[in-house]
C-alpha cells in the first residue's frame, strides 16, 4: 500500500513579502536581549562562594 504524498505549501505574493521582512526583522532583533541582571547575581553568587574576586 503507497502512502499518500502530501503536498507542501507554499507562500505566494504578498503573504511571502510579508514572511521575509517579519523574518529580516526578528532577525534584527535577535541578540538585543540583556543579561546584566543575570550577570550581577551570578557575581554576588561567586564572591560569596569565594571563587571569583
Amino acid at each position: 500500500m503507497a502512502i499518500a504524498i502530501k503536498s507542501i505549501p507554499t507562500l505566494e505574493n504578498q503573504v511571502a513579502s510579508n514572511f521575509v521582512e517579519n523574518a529580516r526583522l526578528s532577525s534584527k532583533k535577535r541578540g538585543s536581549i540583556s543579561f546584566v541582571e543575570q550577570l550581577k547575581t551570578a557575581k554576588k553568587i561567586l564572591e560569596k562562594a569565594k571563587l571569583k574576586n
